[in-house]
C-alpha cells in the first residue's frame, strides 16, 4: 500500500477584510503605532493569537486577515482601547464567517472530485473517499492509490476555490500515475490554472519562511 503526499508548503494568509469605522467624536487622543495582542477574545479560536498593529497612516478603515497561527488586525493609531476591542471583536466575526462560507464539507469533496475528474481526466480517476484531515502540516494534499482514498489538509480550508480544486486534481492524477514524470504533469496540463494555483501555494510556503516581510495590499 502506497501513501503519497503531495504539494509541500503551509498554511496561507487568509485574504483581508475591511471596515470602516463610523467617526466617534469622543476618542481624539492619538496615540504612537503599537503592535499588541489582545486576551480574552472568544470569538477566536482559543489557539490562534490575535495581534493588534496601530498604524498613523491608517486614519479611516480596519482590516484583519489570519497569518499563520495568528489574526493581525489593523487600526488608526488613534483608535481608542474600547473602540480597539469592539472592533477586534467584529473582525473576528467577519473573517469566521467568511471561512465559514468558504469551507466545503467532506461530503461535498467527492462530488467535487468525480467533477474534476470527469472534466479534466476524462473521469478515470475515481476516488473511493476524500475528506479534510487535520495533521498535515506539511503537504497540501496526500493519498493512498491502492485504497482510492485522497486526504486534504484543513489548511487550505477558506483559500480561493482554485488552489483547493488544484491540490484537489493534483491528488486525481496521482492514482492514475504514481511520481510526478512527465506523464503526471501532462494530466494537469488540462486545468488551465495550474500554474497560478502552484504560484499561490509557493508564496504562502515563501510567506511562512519569511514572517516578517509584510503582506501585499488587500491581504
Amino acid at each position: 500500500m502506497q501513501n503519497r503526499g503531495c504539494v509541500p508548503g503551509r498554511s496561507a494568509p487568509i485574504p483581508a477584510v475591511s471596515c470602516r469605522p463610523r467617526p466617534n467624536r469622543g476618542a481624539q487622543t492619538l496615540r504612537p503605532p503599537r503592535t499588541g495582542t489582545v486576551e480574552g477574545v472568544s470569538a477566536d479560536p482559543p489557539q490562534r493569537a490575535v495581534e493588534v498593529r496601530r498604524s498613523a497612516r491608517r486614519r479611516k478603515t480596519v482590516s484583519a486577515y489570519r497569518e499563520g497561527d495568528r489574526t493581525i488586525v489593523l487600526i488608526p493609531a488613534r483608535m481608542s482601547e474600547a473602540e480597539e476591542r469592539r472592533w477586534v471583536v467584529a473582525m473576528l466575526d467577519k473573517l469566521a464567517a467568511r471561512e465559514s462560507r468558504n469551507t466545503v464539507g467532506d461530503g461535498e469533496l467527492i462530488g467535487r472530485a468525480e467533477r474534476l475528474s470527469g472534466q479534466y481526466l476524462g473521469g478515470r480517476a475515481r476516488p473511493s473517499s476524500v475528506r479534510w484531515v487535520a495533521n498535515q502540516n506539511t503537504r497540501w494534499g496526500s493519498c493512498t492509490p491502492a485504497e482510492g482514498s485522497i486526504r486534504l489538509s484543513h489548511r487550505l480550508q477558506g483559500m480561493p476555490e482554485y488552489v483547493v480544486d488544484y491540490v484537489l486534481l493534483h491528488e486525481l492524477a496521482h492514482l492514475l500515475v504514481a511520481g510526478h514524470g512527465p506523464r503526471f504533469w501532462e494530466l494537469l496540463e488540462a486545468y488551465p490554472r495550474t500554474e497560478r494555483a502552484r504560484g499561490y501555494l509557493e508564496g504562502v510556503a515563501a510567506a511562512e519562511r519569511h514572517p516578517n516581510v509584510p503582506p501585499p495590499r488587500g491581504q
